[in-house]
């Protein structure tokens, strides 16, 4: 974790330029482990914001195990480039018996630095590394159970309320889809509610938000292949962390808006007793799905608590989820998918969002047509439908489980890397906080362009 201080102290120290001709130029005499000198040109702040964030991942790449502290020397904005340079410091290597030595730990910024801008970096640091924590542990050490109580005590706190129901909780409110995923597994479901509400909250209706959960997905009796398919599925609960983090971040800055976050978390195997195609499900809401594929599982947990939310009234749900296979053939790895019947301004603000934190979503259509395919003739749904548009039929297969105004996010693309690339480390990306942390924290705006 990078300490991030402030200082109007001037030192001499070895010195950096970044500037957007030669991108670092370095002036270095230097005894290892001493403070250096960070200076960003006037030509800097002419380069785009992503770029920003590269060029400080970059130098963090360069100095990590090199020095102890940086001091940075600038008259413009830095905010972006601190950002990339905190992004870049991540590392997943609690089960390295010798983990990489990294010795910068510590970023002194120049005294006209905004406090809400060094209270954004620290936010999103804690929140990202949680998510990108979470997405990396495999099932051995996070169970539904385990990801639970990870998310009760890092995020319960004195504007966040948790709540986890267990197993007898879940079958005595009838949440078949949940349950039926879960029927394989030999460790039991969990459901977690988490209730964002600040004293001075903005909207009189919460905004509810949806993670689907699956903390390991081997298709169940659908069985997935193993090479390039099963060994990433640890990854296949992204969703529901980047909610929970996004919602811990609101938490941290104390934005004024009430969000509620709904969490359905199981894994989803093979087991003796696990739900098979050809079964039907009666759901949460009392619908009815003919399970046709069980690899298919993750709208039918969403499922379930997308109906639960009803019972919050709220102006705006959004479901995360790494849910279709189709979704990444269709745009790769770069962004998201969203589609939903939320109003324009709603769906133009989160776009916008995606678009300034580089986190970026790509609009799908949303037409009635596409549920034909999920009607079945034994039951009210199907839980897949035909070869076409796979991420489009599974978002309307979940938008018939909503009342609110609704937008659904398949982000199986970007949550996971294969490689690392600049601020984004390989495995967990921790995709996604930033992107609803700026939608949120923007509220009153897309509010104000509702008509």
């Amino acid at each position: 974790m990078i300490k991030l201080v402030k200082s109007s102290k001037s030192k001499s120290m070895a010195n950096i330029v970044v500037d957007s001709t030669k991108t670092l130029k370095k002036d270095w005499d230097y005894t290892k482990n001493e403070q250096w000198n960070i200076t960003l040109s006037q030509n800097f702040v002419s380069l785009s914001v992503e770029k920003q964030r590269t060029i400080g991942a970059e130098v963090f790449s360069l100095l990590a195990k090199e020095v102890e502290g940086v001091h940075l020397s600038s008259e413009w904005t830095c905010k972006h480039f601190l950002e990339g340079l905190i992004l870049a410091s991540y590392r997943f290597d609690r089960f390295l018996s010798k983990p990489e030595k990294v010795t910068l730990n510590t970023v002194v910024m120049p005294k006209q630095f905004k406090d809400h801008e060094m209270d954004y970096l620290t936010a999103i640091q804690e929140a990202v590394f949680w998510t990108r924590d979470m997405v990396n542990l495999p099932v051995s050490h996070l169970n539904a159970v385990q990801f639970a109580e990870e998310i009760k005590k890092w995020c319960q706190d004195k504007h966040c309320s948790v709540e986890v129901l267990n197993h007898a909780k879940i079958k005595s409110m009838k949440m078949g889809g949940l349950l039926a995923v879960n029927q394989g597994s030999p460790t039991p479901p969990t459901f977690t509610t988490i209730s964002y509400k600040p004293k001075k909250q903005i909207n009189q209706k919460p905004i509810v938000l949806v993670g689907k959960g699956v903390v390991y997905d081997t298709g169940g009796l659908s069985l997935k292949p193993t090479p390039g398919s099963m060994d990433s599925m640890k990854s296949d609960m992204a969703g529901a962390a980047m909610v929970v983090g996004a919602i811990k971040a609101l938490s941290l800055l104390n934005i004024p808006v009430h969000v509620i976050g709904l969490i359905p978390a199981t894994d989803n195997r093979p087991g003796g007793n696990a739900y098979a195609p050809g079964d039907i499900v009666t759901m949460y809401n009392k619908s009815t799905v003919e399970v046709l594929n069980t690899d298919a599982e993750g709208r039918m947990i969403l499922a379930d608590a997308l109906s639960y939310a009803d019972k919050f009234e709220p102006e705006l749900v959004v479901s995360a989820a790494t849910l279709t296979g189709a979704a990444v053939r269709a745009i790769g790895t770069k962004a998201a998918i969203a589609m939903g019947n939320a109003p324009k301004n709603v769906m133009d603000a989160l776009v916008d969002s995606g678009l300034k934190t580089h986190e970026r979503l790509v609009e799908f259509p949303f037409w009635d047509e596409y549920l034909t395919p999920m009607k079945s003739e034994i039951a009210d749904l199907k839980n897949i439908g035909g070869p076409d548009a796979g991420m489009i039929t599974a978002g309307k297969f979940l938008e018939t489980f909503v009342k609110s105004p609704y937008i659904h996010l398949d982000v199986a693309g970007p949550t996971w890397q294969e490689q690392r690339s600049g601020y984004l480390p390989k495995g967990g990306s921790g995709f996604g906080v930033r992107l609803l942390l700026e939608f949120l924290t923007n509220y009153h705006q897309w509010k104000k362009n509702e008509n």
